[in-house]
């Protein structure tokens, strides 16, 4: 159920590029215990109109959104091992970001198509 959305300047990361690091942020997620690999979906976006503090800077923005019932300890692990995964595949990047959200499981809701 765990969603990683990136987002991302469009005019910064190629295709390819933008491929291979989602693939390896749900290798990188699945690998802290927080989430199982065969739950995670993960899918990015690229912007090609933005402002870093005014500046026309390159980004790249990792939110994750989960089912509340995670430690803060969990948490921070996740965050830091994703951020660690972006500064890898990201070095030329001028921010790089992660935020965590906690989904409210009482009001979320999924339809598989059987």
């Amino acid at each position: 159920m765990p969603h990683l959305v990136m987002d991302y300047s469009a005019d910064d990361l190629g295709r390819d590029r933008v491929g291979r690091i989602i693939e390896q942020l749900a290798v990188t997620a699945a690998a802290t215990g927080v989430m199982h690999a065969a739950d995670i979906k993960v899918r990015a976006r690229g912007f090609d109109d933005y402002l870093l503090a005014g500046k026309r800077d390159s980004f790249v923005h990792l939110a994750v959104f989960m089912l509340a019932g995670r430690t803060p300890e969990q948490k921070v692990t996740l965050s830091v091992a994703l951020r660690q995964t972006l500064v890898e595949h990201c070095p030329d990047i001028h921010s790089l970001s992660v935020d965590i959200r906690d989904m409210d499981p009482e009001a979320y809701k999924k339809r598989l198509k059987a």
